[in-house]
């Protein structure tokens, strides 16, 4: 706690160090005590002189405890022109802080000066005050406990006098012992003291906030002797100290020399090194022998002991104790039964391969450690003969016996002893067997069998189990023992882990016989089938494929297939899946296109998960060359079927106003015969050019007149509805270029002759039947065309 102090004054004054020269002489802060009651007001004040320059009509004077500004400062100018600022803290919590003064100057804060400020409590009274007289030493040494921590450096002060009786007088002073720095004990030299004399001691604490003294001790230095520990040893056996027994512990230890000519008590205490055990104390023990013998302890067991001495029959103190020996009981022979179980092997005929397998069960919680377990065999015939078959301190053995041998002997030893004999007879296999055996899984680490017992009901059952392809001579299979015969099952916890396929044998046990040995396989925790069959292409068409896979046989343990899922999926992405029954062996896609490309898996469900086969890549076959003809054929068809439809609706609408050809009548039967004009007007027709480009256009019709005689011909041939027309037929020449504009009609004088056009004379019947009913088109369809003839008229 001193420290602590030296060290707040040396930043103290670091800090002072560090302030600017301009305001070393301005102030200094004023504290109505350095040091306080933690928690009590503290008050401050902090002078400005008037010559600092940093003083001005209103400067303003700050206050800061530690970083945080404190409000509630007082500021007033004093007579002489200093100005004074007075604080009070109601609550200092903190052990030390630096409280600073600062003026405020423009924008900013200069310091001025800055005040440590402690708190604390007054030394609290010290107490358990008691003082021993060390031999080896020879000092009178005292030791106490200060009490609760006060913050602040507190000294602690041994001081003692010399005195007669119960230390009510003070004879004679001796000088006082100052504790150092931290500890609370302190040594009185010999030579002050005084043998058979009694003495006042008593331990003052102070610091600065007060004193506290300790309740007084009186006491003469011979009264309170404390010796050294004594030297524990264990006691070495020897042909005259009989060995010790199990649980036993024979010791030995050795005084302290100088205190070899006192009469000692000493104590013993012990703990075992197991857990969290305690001491158990022992004594007190005979001073004289020097040596002890220690029971009742747990055999095999190590043990750390310690032993304490005081002086006998005069006052003292017991001495410290000595240093741990750690020492482990003997032995005791195993308290064991031992299960055993075996399987033969007949080697030839005189000879049997025996394999022997045991498991120790103890009978008590203190059953003695084995070291090693003795097979032995008696021939018969040979009394007291004891014929060793194997010595291991594994829990099975293999050896040769003649075949005649029916019972071994088994025990379990070590140091202490034997065990009790096991004799294991070799039963023949002539019981009942078993109903049925069965199994489930209640976790991933475990495995329930269960069967259905016999009649007559065994006696008990052998279980054995272990992973599916064991080592050839078994012996890492796990088994147990069931004494219970009436039981119909048992859990299965050792040596169970999930996805690993067990074989469970299952052999009951009769009273003078064994039942054959039943097997069952099973999973603590089932995985997805191992793998799935293979599809291959058995054919392939353009639309579909057939598929077939050979079935997988069923694994042992595992639960059956619930069904397949195919899955194929086309090179554009497009995925199909179908799922059949687990009896299907084959399947035909259909639905595929033609020449494409397909990736297609099979996958296999069981209750405890699926797995896929690998991809199988097909591509189907393309059409062929007719089959295609015949395709764009029919579609040709069905695409002119369509465009006749069409048009014939387009005909056949009746509310269509103009045909789509012309109704040509029949000049026969036209009043246009009746009616001759001197001079037909000629119209010029735009015809469209036909498919010979070098024909030229119709560009003028010209209407003559027919005789009518001659009339009948064209009722006959008009009536057909065809071109045929009679032979007074002129052939006509098309001349001009069909784009050319028409030119305004030939007058009747024929000056036309000068640019001859062709003319398409119109029979008088067709010009009536014209002017009747205006149907004259424009220009005259180029499918339309025929040879109309030319009739003179005289």
């Amino acid at each position: 706690m001193a420290g602590l102090g030296n060290w707040s004054l040396t930043r103290a004054a670091l800090i002072i160090l560090l302030l600017p020269r301009s305001l070393e002489g301005c102030g200094h802060i004023s504290l109505s005590a350095p040091t306080v009651r933690l928690g009590d007001a503290i008050t401050a004040s902090c002078i400005i002189k008037q010559n600092c320059s940093y003083v001005g009509p209103e400067s303003q004077i700050l206050w800061k405890l530690g970083t945080e500004l404190q409000p509630g400062g007082r500021q007033q100018r004093l007579p002489d022109g200093t100005q004074e600022s007075i604080i009070t803290l109601p609550h200092l919590n903190d052990p030390w802080a630096l409280l600073s003064c600062y003026l405020r100057w423009g924008n900013s804060l200069q310091m001025v000066d800055q005040a440590e400020l402690q708190a604390g409590y007054p030394p609290f009274t010290p107490h358990n005050l008691s003082c021993f007289m060390n031999l080896t030493a020879n000092c009178l040494t005292c030791q106490w406990e200060p009490g609760p921590d006060t913050h602040l450096s507190t000294n602690f002060t041994l001081k003692s006098f010399k005195s007669r009786g119960n230390c009510q007088t003070q004879e004679e002073t001796i000088p006082d012992c100052v504790s150092e720095d931290g500890q609370s004990h302190c040594s009185i030299p010999r030579k002050y003291l005084q043998l058979y004399q009694t003495m006042g001691i008593w331990v003052q604490a102070e610091n600065v906030l007060g004193t506290s003294v300790s309740p007084q001790l009186c006491l003469d230095p011979m009264d309170v002797v404390k010796l050294e520990p004594p030297t524990l040893w264990a006691l070495d056996p020897s042909s005259e100290v009989a060995p010790p027994q199990p649980g036993c512990l024979q010791l030995h230890w050795e005084l302290w020399k100088p205190g070899l000519y006192m009469e000692q008590n000493c104590e013993l205490r012990h703990k075992p090194q197991l857990g969290e055990a305690s001491w158990a104390l022992v004594g007190p023990l005979p001073c004289k022998t020097l040596h002890y013998k220690l029971c009742g302890l747990l055999p095999s067991t190590t043990y750390t002991l310690q032993i304490r001495c005081i002086r006998q029959l005069l006052p003292g103190d017991w001495s410290n104790w000595s240093p741990s020996l750690e020492l482990t009981t003997p032995q005791r022979a195993p308290i064991v039964r031992l299960d055993t179980w075996w399987r033969q092997r007949q080697l030839d005929p005189r000879t049997v391969d025996v394999q022997l397998f045991w498991k120790p069960m103890p009978l008590e919680e203190d059953r003695g450690q084995i070291q090693g377990y003795l097979v032995s065999w008696r021939p018969s015939g040979q009394l007291g003969a004891v014929s060793p078959l194997c010595n291991t301190t594994e829990l099975n053995c293999t050896f040769h016996l003649p075949s005649e041998a029916r019972e071994v002997i088994l025990v379990a030893y070590n140091t202490g002893g034997t065990s009790r004999p096991t004799p294991v007879v070799f039963l023949e296999c002539r019981g009942p067997p078993l109903g049925r055996l069965y199994t489930m899984a209640p976790d991933p680490h475990s495995l329930w069998v269960g069967w259905k017992p016999s009649k007559p009901q065994p006696r008990g059952y052998v279980i054995e189990w272990g992973l599916h392809t064991p080592s050839p001579n078994g012996s890492h299979k796990t088994w147990k023992m069931e004494h219970n015969g009436s039981i119909a099952g048992t859990l299965l916890q050792e040596n169970i882990w999930p996805f690993q396929l067990y074989e469970i044998t299952v052999t009951p046990l009769y009273q003078d016989t064994i039942g054959p040995s039943q097997h069952i396989y099973a999973y603590s925790q089932e995985m997805a089938p191992s793998h799935a069959p293979e599809p291959h292409l058995k054919h392939i068409g353009k639309t579909w494929a057939k598929l077939e896979w050979v079935p997988q046989a069923p694994e042992l343990g595992k639960s059956p297939l619930t069904h397949y899922t195919i899955f194929w999926t086309k090179a554009q992405g497009q995925s199909f899946s179908t799922v059949l029954n687990a009896s299907s062996h084959d399947y035909v896609l259909h639905g595929l296109e033609p020449a494409s490309l397909y990736h297609v898996h099979l996958m296999v469900t069981s209750r405890a998960g699926a797995t896929n086969s690998t991809s199988l890549i097909l591509v189907t076959k393309a059409l062929e060359e007719s089959e295609l003809h015949i395709i764009l054929g029919l579609f040709g068809l069905l695409l002119l079927l369509t465009c006749l439809c069409g048009a014939a609706w387009l005909c056949c609408r009746p509310s269509r106003k103009n045909h789509l050809w012309p109704s040509v009548p029949d000049p026969a039967h036209s009043s246009l015969s009746s009616w001759v004009p001197t001079i037909m007007a000629e119209e010029i027709f735009q015809l469209p050019s036909l498919w010979d480009p070098s024909v030229l256009p119709i560009t003028k019709i010209t209407v003559l007149e027919e005789e009518e005689k001659k009339s009948g011909p064209w009722e006959s041939n008009d009536s057909s509805g065809t071109c045929g027309l009679p032979t007074l037929v002129q052939a006509y020449v098309l001349q001009g270029d069909p784009r050319a504009p028409s030119m305004q009609p030939q007058s009747q004088s024929g000056t036309s002759d000068q640019h001859p056009s062709p003319t398409f004379p119109i029979p008088l019947g067709w010009a009536s039947h014209f002017e009747d009913h205006r149907m004259l088109p424009p220009t005259f369809p180029t499918s339309v065309l025929c040879l109309f003839p030319v009739i003179s008229v005289t």
